[in-house]
C-alpha cells in the first residue's frame, strides 16, 4: 500500500479539530493550522482570563483565517470559559424550569456574545438531550428537561439566540443520549425501543437552522445494532441526513472516548465516522498532543487508500467543515464592520443571575419560622464524582455565598469516603445552636448522600436541605430548596433564599 501524498494528507487534516495544552498555540498546532488543518478545540487548561482568549484565537486565525475555534461552553456545570470561577449562568435543565423561551434565547444571545467576543466560532452546545431517564449519569442537569416538545423549543431558543451572534450552535448528542444510564466516556450506551421524542429537539434544531449537530457514541439497535451512532451510516446518513434532511456539518463526540476508540482505536474509529457520514473529528480532551492528531489523519488518510473511505465522501466533509470556517469568518467580518458583535438586550440586568433566580423552587414543610436565617449556619456540602464533561475543578456550592451574606458561616464538604458516621455525628455537636443547611448534588443517583442526609436529620429535623441536582425528592428538611443547577449563580440564588434577600 503506497503512502500518502500531500494532497490527502491535507484533505484528512481539514476535517480534524484536535486539543492541545497550553494558553498559546504550540508550534505543531500552528505548522498544522497553516497547512489547512480544519481548527481547534479549547479546553478550560486553555483559558486563563478573556483577554488571553482573544489573543489565543487571534493567533489561531493568523494561521487560517477560517479555523473553526470550538468549545464545550454550555453554561451551568459544562463551562469552559469559567471553569475557574463558576458559571455566571445556569445550565439549561433550570432554564427549562423556568420555561420562559425569550429567557433562554436572551441567555444563548449573552452567551453568543461572550464567546464571540473570545474568537469562539462554534460553541457545543446546547444538549437537545431529553433526560428521560432520572438515572443518567452523563447528561442529567445540561438537558432542559424530560419533555420533548419543552426541549425542543428551548433548542430552537438556545440555537436562534447564539447564532444571532454568528457563533455557530451544535445541538447534542444526536440521537439523543437522555435515556441511558452509562456514560460514554467509558462504554457504549444501549437506547432500546423506539427513538422518536428524543429525535423530535433535534427535527427543531434542523428547522431552526442549527449550524452543527455533534453525534453521541450510543448503540441505538432501532437503527444499527452492531456500531455506535457516530460510526454507523444507518444513523448519520439515513436518519440525520436523508430523513431529517439535514446538511449542515456533523461533528463526533470526542473521538478518544471509550465508546468508540475502545475496539477501534482513536484512528480506526476516525475512518470509520467520516465515512458513515461524520464531517469533523472532535480529538483532544484526554489526547491532546500532535502525536494523536497525526494518527488520526494518517488512518483517515490510509481508509481511503485502502477503499474503506471513499474519497468523495471525504472532499464533501471537508467542504462542508471549510463551508463553516467561511461562515464564521464572514459572520465576523460582518460584525467588525458595525461596529461589534450583535447588539440589543430583552432583559435588563445580570441576565444569568436572573435566570438562576427564577428557577430556584422552594417547598416549606413545617409552620414553624425557618427562613430567613439571621444566625450564621453550619453548611454541609456532599461532593460526588462528576462526569468527565464537568471540570473537576469548577467551584459549586452554597457555603461560599451565604458566608458573604452571613459572616461566620462555616462550611465542610465531604467526600462519599469522609461522610462517615462518626464525622457527621460531630459536625451535628458543632452546629448545635446554629442553623444547619445541608448541600446535595443529585442525591437520588448516590446511595451514600441520601444516607448521610437521613443521619443529618434524624438528629435536625429543622434542617434546611438544598439540592443542586436533580431533585428526585423535595420532602427533605424543614425546607427544601432546589436550583436545578450547581452553577456559581445557582448557589447564589439559594443563598439569596436563605437569607431573605432573594
Amino acid at each position: 500500500m503506497p503512502n500518502p501524498g500531500r494532497d490527502l494528507l491535507r484533505l484528512a487534516d481539514s476535517v480534524i479539530l484536535p486539543g492541545f495544552v497550553g494558553t498559546t498555540p504550540p508550534d505543531w498546532l500552528r505548522r498544522r493550522l497553516s497547512g489547512g488543518l480544519a481548527g481547534v478545540v479549547l479546553f478550560s487548561r486553555n483559558i486563563a482570563e478573556p483577554a488571553q482568549v482573544a489573543a489565543l484565537t487571534s493567533a489561531l486565525h493568523a494561521e487560517n483565517p477560517a479555523a473553526l475555534v470550538g468549545v464545550d461552553e454550555e453554561s451551568g456545570e459544562v463551562t469552559r470559559l469559567e471553569a475557574a470561577q463558576g458559571s455566571s449562568r445556569p445550565g439549561s435543565y433550570a432554564l427549562g424550569v423556568v420555561d420562559d423561551v425569550a429567557l433562554t434565547e436572551e441567555l444563548a444571545r449573552d452567551l453568543g456574545r461572550d464567546l464571540a467576543t473570545a474568537g469562539i466560532t462554534i460553541d457545543f452546545a446546547p444538549s437537545a438531550d431529553v433526560n428521560s431517564n432520572p438515572g443518567n449519569p452523563v447528561i442529567g442537569l445540561r438537558a432542559f428537561g424530560a419533555d420533548p416538545e419543552l426541549v425542543a423549543r428551548h433548542t430552537r431558543a438556545f440555537v436562534r439566540g447564539l447564532q444571532a451572534t454568528g457563533v455557530a450552535a451544535c445541538a447534542k448528542h444526536f440521537p439523543g443520549h437522555g435515556d441511558t444510564a452509562v456514560d460514554s466516556h467509558y462504554s457504549v450506551p444501549v437506547v432500546a425501543g423506539e427513538i422518536e421524542e428524543h429525535l423530535s429537539p433535534f427535527r427543531a434544531a434542523i428547522d431552526e437552522g442549527v449550524r452543527a449537530i455533534m453525534t453521541g457514541h450510543l448503540l441505538v439497535p432501532r437503527y444499527d445494532d452492531q456500531r455506535p451512532a457516530t460510526l454507523s451510516p444507518h444513523v448519520l446518513t439515513a436518519l440525520l441526513r436523508e430523513e431529517l434532511g439535514f446538511d449542515g456539518v456533523v461533528i463526533t463526540d470526542g473521538i478518544e472516548m471509550a465508546a468508540v476508540s475502545g475496539a477501534y482505536g482513536v484512528g480506526g474509529a476516525s475512518a470509520m465516522a467520516i465515512a458513515a457520514g461524520a464531517d469533523a473529528i472532535c480529538v483532544g480532551g484526554e489526547r491532546s498532543d500532535e502525536a494523536t492528531a497525526v494518527e488520526v489523519r494518517d488512518a483517515i488518510a490510509h481508509a481511503v487508500l485502502e477503499g474503506r473511505l471513499p474519497e468523495e465522501r471525504l472532499a464533501e466533509a471537508a467542504r462542508r467543515v471549510t463551508g463553516l470556517g467561511a461562515w464564521s469568518a464572514a459572520t465576523r467580518a460582518a460584525q467588525r464592520a458595525r461596529g461589534g458583535a450583535e447588539e440589543g438586550r430583552a432583559v435588563e440586568g445580570e441576565i444569568g443571575l436572573i435566570a438562576a433566580r427564577r428557577a430556584v423552587r422552594v417547598t416549606r414543610r413545617t409552620a414553624a419560622r425557618v427562613l430567613p436565617l439571621t444566625v450564621a449556619p453550619q453548611v454541609v456540602e456532599f461532593s460526588p464524582e462528576m462526569n468527565l464533561a464537568i471540570d473537576k475543578g469548577t467551584p459549586w456550592g452554597v457555603g461560599e455565598p451565604l458566608s458573604k451574606l452571613l459572616p461566620g458561616t462555616t462550611v465542610t464538604r465531604l467526600t462519599a469516603e469522609e461522610s462517615r458516621a462518626a464525622v457527621l455525628e460531630n459536625l451535628i455537636r458543632a452546629a448545635t445552636d446554629r442553623p444547619l443547611v445541608i448541600v446535595a448534588r443529585d442525591a437520588h443517583r448516590h446511595p451514600w448522600q441520601a444516607e448521610a442526609i437521613s443521619h443529618l436529620l434524624t438528629a435536625r429535623a429543622d434542617a434546611v436541605v438544598v439540592e443542586m441536582g436533580l431533585p428526585e425528592r423535595a420532602d427533605l428538611g424543614a425546607v427544601h430548596i432546589a436550583t436545578y443547577g450547581s452553577a456559581r449563580v445557582c448557589g447564589q440564588a439559594a443563598a439569596e433564599v436563605i437569607t431573605g434577600t432573594l
